[in-house]
């Protein structure tokens, strides 16, 4: 069949792969002008290991392993460590892999076969579905017709909104947002990752892969913003941190305010009904963003992409049966995933300055007690 993925994510990538390696031909439109590699270290658990394997990648991703989790501490406002972060409890098992997000982008990219192709600087702007096709027209002016549209495009997918409505219809806020931003001053140097808290905030340094980042959290309602507005998602930043000048947290702002490829998300939810509409599916992000609280996000993006494939294979031209089956057995991946994310927040982000002491103070117990 002649596939278009919308989205040259993880999922996306995991889709391309999949599918054109069980001799589909596959056209991934994607909206930036390359692929997107910054972001912090992501993890591949549970079957997504097995997912991976069965693509032929897993040698390729286990040797670009990396192990920032276990190597960050919360701090205290002179800098000195107080508790680790509790490995044991936010991993699934010792087989979980911590790698970075662009090596794991690079490998599925590199793996792609030639039935899949890449068209970078494209968005679809709108798409018909006739009942025995989908025609779609991009942003650049061009046209095609596709047997399947599959979106890929994260949690503000345009797929979805074209074919399921607003997001807001499926939207669930969960009252943290994220950010991101290079600390060139700290590539290099050594040290172990750092997390510091004020209440409902959090600020750290993170160190992997030569690079230094200034990761931020904090809670807040859902705020109103255009997310591709960089100016407007920086005052967001600084407005939550206003007034709050210890430990670090001045110095991570000033690099927040400079780094040109600054990113900012909400801790949100896609919570649907179904996944798949005509000749349409949903993948990823863009159908069951769990949030990244859950610290499942690109499991869920190659188990996603796995079933789907297999639906597929094993239905043959039965889209609607493919489809649904794909839905089947990934809904409880999706399920667990979306109901782990209440402990991380509260791990991360204490609302109170008691409550951050009781956190260090559990975590140093629980740490003495593995000893």
């Amino acid at each position: 069949m002649k596939i278009l993925v919308s989205g040259a994510g993880i999922a996306g990538l995991a889709c391309a792969r999949e599918l054109g390696a069980r001799g589909h031909d596959v056209t991934v439109v994607e909206y930036g002008r390359g692929l997107r590699l910054s972001g912090t270290p992501i993890d591949i658990r549970g079957d997504a290991i097995e997912a991976v394997d069965r693509m032929g990648l897993l040698t390729k991703v286990r040797a670009r392993r990396v192990r920032m989790s276990e190597r960050t501490w919360f701090v205290d406002g002179a800098g000195e460590p107080v508790a680790r972060i509790p490995f044991a409890e936010v991993s699934d098992s010792d087989d979980d892999i911590e790698l970075l997000r662009e090596d794991l982008v690079r490998i599925l990219a590199d793996a792609l076969p030639g039935t899949a192709a890449i068209r970078f600087d494209d968005s679809i702007e709108a798409l018909t579905d006739t009942g025995g096709r989908v025609d779609v027209r991009f942003a650049s002016g061009r046209t095609g017709r596709y047997d399947l549209v599959i979106g890929a495009d994260g949690q503000h997918s345009a797929v979805r909104r074209l074919v399921f409505g607003a997001e807001e219809d499926y939207l669930r806020h969960l009252g943290v947002y994220f950010a991101l931003a290079e600390h060139p001053a700290e590539a290099g140097t050594g040290g172990a990752n750092a997390i510091y808290n004020v209440p409902g905030r959090m600020a750290g340094l993170f160190r992997y892969g030569g690079k230094a980042v200034a990761v931020f959290q904090f809670r807040s309602e859902a705020i109103d913003h255009d997310h591709r507005d960089l100016d407007a998602q920086k005052r967001i930043l600084l407005d939550a941190f206003a007034g709050h000048r210890s430990w670090r947290i001045p110095e991570l702002l000033d690099a927040a305010r400079v780094d040109p490829g600054f990113y900012f998300t909400s801790a949100s939810q896609i919570r649907m009904p179904t996944w798949h509409r005509g000749r349409v599916a949903l993948v990823g992000d863009a159908g069951y963003s769990p949030a990244f609280l859950s610290g499942r996000g690109t499991s869920l993006a190659l188990t996603g992409a796995r079933f789907l494939a297999e639906g597929l294979q094993r239905y043959d031209t039965d889209h609607a049966a493919a489809f649904a089956r794909y839905e089947a057995r990934q809904r409880p991946y999706v399920a667990f995933a979306q109901g782990r994310v209440d402990g991380g927040r509260d791990r991360m982000l204490p609302m109170t300055w008691e409550a951050i002491a009781a956190r260090n103070a559990a975590l140093q117990e629980a740490d003495a007690g593995a000893a």
